[in-house]
């Protein structure tokens, strides 16, 4: 409960900072002399997926993400308040168009690291590119203790996993905005011959502003090349405050990953069963 009372100091300190948002991710910018269309999402990820909004060149975003336990658990887990996963993340805008980052998650104390570059950027030019398009890399590394069922060790090659992700984003009018993505996930080494090593993934995100400042959000990934019974498809649904130079993200969601691996291969709750955690995304610009 105390890291909750810090993060709620944080978004209080951020409704008077004097840095705005739009500097540092282009959200709901002028159109400019291109005719640039900007601020497709609130922030650089939907909820748990990535989004096709970078940084702007200089801007560093920390970010800090909690999942919470099962809502089902109940009073005597506090409705899962009790049980929690964070990660953390320096994101940099080395340019307009790359941002880099890393990150650390309390579960299975996973090392992540990620290159993000814009190749399209949606235009409102009559017949000119109708949608922006993001290309993804990133590398992840399990540190926690592991020994596989027949004894083995895995070691640092084996804890290793790479993806590869395409994201294809428009925005439809002022306040409705949706995202295709493609993602092919590499894991060096599975438990039992019931994995594949190789994962292929495609979601949606959705964005409907109600406001200035407030928007709902959707976040669905499907693994077509199919999971290990008792793992599921990780589903998402939200709600994003923006307030100066924070983006405060609340949400609903079945996983309890939050990099591409956890929340893509080993989520084992099922949404549509009630098996929901409630988490929040915090976004700080500098």
């Amino acid at each position: 409960m105390n890291r909750i009372l810090v993060c709620l100091l944080l978004i209080s300190n951020g409704a008077i900072s004097q840095v705005p948002l739009a500097d540092s991710i282009s959200i709901e910018l002028p159109v400019d002399a291109a005719q640039k269309v900007t601020g497709i999402f609130h922030s650089t990820r939907i909820i748990q997926s990535q989004s096709v909004e970078l940084l702007g060149k200089g801007s560093l975003d920390v970010r800090i993400l909690h999942r919470f336990g099962r809502l089902s658990d109940g009073v005597k887990e506090l409705f899962g308040l009790d049980q929690a996963s964070m990660r953390m993340s320096f994101d940099y805008g080395v340019m307009d168009w790359l941002t880099v980052g890393i990150g650390r998650s309390t579960y299975r104390k996973e090392y992540d690291g990620l290159v993000k570059v814009r190749l399209l950027q949606q235009s409102a030019e009559k017949g000119s590119t109708p949608f922006s398009l993001v290309l993804v890399a990133g590398a992840m590394i399990r540190t926690a203790d592991e020994i596989s069922g027949n004894g083995y060790k895995p070691t640092a090659g084996d804890r290793t996993s790479f993806y590869g992700q395409l994201l294809a984003g428009r925005k439809f009018s002022p306040g409705f905005s949706a995202q295709l993505s493609a993602a092919l996930l590499h894991m060096n080494y599975v438990p039992d011959e019931s994995w594949n090593n190789t994962h292929l993934a495609v979601g949606i995100g959705l964005r409907q502003k109600l406001s200035k400042r407030f928007a709902l959000t959707f976040d669905h990934q499907v693994v077509i090349t199919g999971l290990p019974e008792d793992f599921y498809f990780p589903l998402g649904i939200g709600f994003d405050i923006e307030t100066g130079g924070h983006v405060f993200q609340l949400h609903f969601s079945n996983a309890i990953g939050m990099n591409e691996r956890a929340f893509l291969t080993e989520t084992t709750d099922r949404f549509f069963k009630g098996e929901i955690r409630f988490g929040f995304n915090l976004s700080r610009m500098f």
